[in-house]
């Protein structure tokens, strides 16, 4: 079935409507009562993180597994997408990957999480003494345990997998509730209200998840300019920094995916290569590259019982299972988006890329920056920690460039890279819920524009009302992620109902 054939929808009023108003009312009663409303999601956080952490846990660890075993089935060679080629480079592809997937969070806790577990070490280490050399390598190989193979895995493989084959194989839209044809069949896709709360959902997650990094984005940078340039760290500077982006988002969002998406994710990732390049000559390589390998080695050895670690509840909700709630819930549109720039790979070409390279690439990144803010903090205690935790992320990463050679152009770069990491998530994300709306690969342009804009415009209020409101946002995520698991959790047995009928077509059409 050519890509012209493919079925197309209008746009999706009732999920525009119920998506956007939920956002507008969230800010709307932050504005009257942020107080209230902090309030409020802080106990649904708790209440989702301890009766859903487990669930969360289980889902990602069987999403890895199941993904795995269908890359190296007679299933991983099947190509998706109806195209023998890949559309875009390898490299172009991987790119993409890795700044839409990674986001800002990849650069600030990078720096802090390995850092934190450093000054405190977490309960599956209960003997080692923190802040010591014998806490280093649990504390990187713990951060490893949120950003690794299971958060990569829910992200774009096996959602993945569904949304390439509902959409480029049975002319189905590009929508999250197309994960649910498989089972459902061509039920779900007419306006129906499972497909339209599925749709709302999973856009409500991914709004609260991106809005919430450009607000913290704003104020994050403002600190580091302030730190590196005297520029005062005011609320004006704040506002400005997050137009900047949020302009920038809907400009590249518009230009599409060819152009401005890839043009600033291929940038970023050689300025991440140059920073990794130039921390480990300037700085501590050989103290990175000893204390990496054996840090990898124990997460992949105790793999296991480090994803099912169920002995510290609030310890997990701070950590891993904030994190395993908030790539859940990025979880359909981020598998929209990856369906959209995979076509013309191989369901073991996706699967590898996803949930192995990039995580193996992000942890070795959290050994560079999170390893030498240890080293430095092992050397001379309190010279990141101090910063850390009177300022929160944003200032360990400065401080951490301060510790090294040529601290200002550091610093600066780490900003920049920061920046850009959020700015391609936003405007793929722009993107990904325009393709929600209409169902089409390539929805309007007003469309991208207009969610990049109103992201931007949402993240202001919230950053003009106080910094709670936008912490209040991002912990939201982990509270749509209750709805958002239980659609994933379908792709368990979607995932490889698909593979199987594409592989027997496949071979009726070779016959």
């Amino acid at each position: 079935m050519r890509d012209s054939n493919r079925k197309k929808t209008s746009l999706d009023l009732p999920t525009f409507l119920i998506s956007g108003g939920a956002l507008i009312l969230f800010v709307i009663a932050a504005f009257f009562n942020a107080d209230f409303v902090a309030d409020i999601v802080n106990t649904l956080f708790g209440w989702s993180a301890t009766y859903f952490g487990v669930i969360y846990q289980m889902t990602v660890l069987v999403t890895f597994f199941i993904a795995l075993g269908l890359a190296f089935s007679k299933y991983g060679k099947i190509r998706l997408g109806n195209m023998e080629k890949p559309e875009m480079s390898t490299f172009k592809w991987i790119c993409i990957i890795m700044c839409t997937l990674l986001a800002g969070g990849g650069i600030f806790w990078a720096a802090a999480e390995p850092l934190s577990h450093f000054i405190t070490v977490p309960p599956h280490f209960s003997g080692i003494e923190s802040g010591t050399m014998e806490a280093v390598v649990p504390a990187l190989a713990s951060s490893f345990v949120d950003w690794g193979f299971l958060s990569w895995a829910i992200l774009g493989t096996l959602g993945t997998i569904v949304l390439m084959y509902a959409h480029y194989h049975k002319g189905m839209p590009l929508k999250p509730r197309s994960l649910l044809y498989p089972i459902l069949g061509e039920k779900v896709m007419k306006r129906s209200v499972l497909g339209t709360l599925v749709d709302s959902f999973s856009i409500l997650a991914v709004a609260a998840g991106t809005i919430g990094p450009i607000g913290f984005l704003g104020l994050q940078t403002g600190y580091g300019l302030n730190a590196l340039t005297g520029l005062p760290n005011t609320l004006v500077i704040q506002i400005i920094i997050i137009i900047v982006i949020v302009v920038g988002a809907a400009i590249s969002a518009v230009t599409g995916i060819h152009r401005g998406i890839q043009l600033l994710t291929s940038f970023n990732v050689i300025l991440a290569l140059g920073l990794i390049i130039g921390i480990l000559l300037l700085g501590q390589g050989y103290f990175i590259f000893n204390n990496y390998f054996e840090a990898f080695g124990l997460y992949v050895n105790d793999f296991i019982s480090f994803n099912t670690f169920r002995g510290d509840e609030e310890w997990l909700s701070l950590w891993t299972v904030f994190f395993f709630a908030w790539f859940i819930g990025y979880g359909p549109i981020m598998a929209l988006f990856a369906a959209r720039i995979s076509r013309g790979r191989t369901i073991r070409e996706l699967i590898v890329a996803v949930a192995v390279i990039a995580p193996i690439i992000t942890t070795f990144w959290f050994s560079v920056v999170g390893g030498t803010g240890i080293f430095y903090e092992l050397n001379d205690p309190g010279s990141i920690s101090t910063a850390l935790n009177e300022a929160g992320p944003p200032a360990a990463m400065i401080a951490i460039t301060e510790q090294l050679p040529f601290p200002m152009i550091f610093g600066a770069l780490f900003l920049l890279a920061t920046v850009i990491f959020v700015l391609t998530t936003a405007d793929s994300m722009a993107l990904s819920i325009s393709m929600t709306i209409t169902g089409e690969g390539n929805p309007p342009s007003w469309l991208r524009a207009f969610y990049a804009l109103v992201m931007g415009l949402v993240a202001i209020v919230l950053v003009t009302i106080g910094e709670g409101s936008v912490d209040a946002l991002q912990s939201f995520i982990v509270v749509t992620a209750v709805p958002v698991v239980f659609l994933l959790i379908t792709t368990f047995w979607t995932a490889p109902k698909a593979a199987k009928d594409l592989y027997d077509n496949h071979k009726k059409e070779t016959l």
